[in-house]
């Protein structure tokens, strides 16, 4: 069995309700189909009831068990807006903006998975990472004890020795684009208990750079030396180390000859990118050249589970998004 459909059947135990608030894209309806067919979520659909079941029978798709809403048509609509209104007036919302929102899938969506009607969303195939985003954050903000919220990307490398059989978390690739080193420890932190969640295995933390252990100095990695040590301070119990290069982060002879004295270098499963460039370009290399599997941008730090998509991404990486949404709502 290989991990997504390990984190499907996980899905199954504990059945949850994801809201997929992008159902004029074909790609989400085949995903949806996918999830009830599975039988590993129940799905809801939001937006024009006729297009979405139009689209799916054209492409011969099953969604019969699919609840379908359209925000436009929905009673729900005038409690969702009031709901809103109360939740940010004080941000300066008025009555009327928050009627208009609603009518919005994405803040629709948000608002049932607010009230407890939906467990999770997924969006992002047609939506920027700002309009998933910033209702998520409006909405549900952020989970307690948390400072900042990030994004990462599940990886699954076929044929691959490293990380976890071939399984990573790779963190910040999709939100901050500069983090400080404060920001750095709160992405590590989260990192490390979103690969402890969905893999059920040991994080094993690299902060990664351009640098091993010294090897160069500059404005750069003097950011991850001292997230480094800021992590090893206040969180003792976290297996990290850094700066590392990434192929003495993976590969256990290369970290011999440039870390021998780390307990992470060679074995890590959870790597950190010093940036956005660095992770963007560095999940897309993972993607495209290793031919692995990419599942994301997920997020964490928000208070329910609301994930975010790539644009490029197929109706497989959306079903496997759901999943793994599913298992963060349980």
């Amino acid at each position: 069995m290989n991990f997504i459909d390990t984190i499907k059947q996980r899905a199954k135990n504990n059945i949850k309700k994801i809201v997929l608030p992008e159902a004029s894209d074909i790609r989400t309806i085949e995903a949806a189909a996918t999830a009830l067919k599975e039988e590993y979520a129940d799905i809801i659909l939001v937006g024009n009831e006729e297009n979405i079941k139009k689209m799916a029978n054209d492409k011969g798709l099953d969604i019969s068990k699919a609840t379908i809403i359209d925000p436009l048509k929905s009673e729900k609509s005038k409690i969702y807006a009031e709901k809103l209104y109360e939740l940010r007036k004080e941000k300066g919302m008025t009555l009327e903006k928050a009627e208009e929102l609603v009518k919005d899938e994405v803040y629709f969506g948000m608002m049932m998975v607010k009230l407890e009607e939906a467990d999770g969303l997924v969006s992002g195939a047609i939506h920027s990472t700002s309009d998933t985003l910033r209702p998520a954050l409006q909405i549900l903000k952020t989970a307690p004890e948390t400072k900042l919220v990030s994004a990462f990307f599940l990886m699954v490398v076929p044929n691959c020795e490293y990380g976890e059989d071939g399984v990573f978390v790779f963190g910040d690739c999709g939100l901050n684009q500069n983090p400080t080193a404060e920001e750095l420890v709160e992405i590590a932190k989260s990192s490390s208990k979103s690969f402890e969640q969905l893999v059920g295995k040991e994080s094993k933390v690299a902060m990664l750079s351009y640098s091993t252990m010294g090897s160069a100095k500059s404005e750069l990695t003097q950011k991850v030396i001292d997230a480094t040590n800021m992590i090893k301070e206040k969180y003792p119990e976290m297996k990290v180390d850094g700066e590392l290069q990434l192929d003495a982060a993976i590969v256990p002879e290369v970290a011999k000859s440039k870390a021998p004295n780390s307990s992470v270098a060679g074995d890590a499963n959870t790597l950190i990118f010093p940036d956005l460039n660095a992770g963007n370009i560095g999940y897309k290399l993972t993607q495209r050249l290793g031919k692995a599997e990419a599942y994301g941008p997920l997020c964490q730090g928000i208070a329910r589970p609301v994930n975010d998509l790539s644009r490029g991404c197929s109706s497989e990486d959306i079903a496997g998004v759901i999943a793994i949404t599913a298992v963060q709502a349980q």
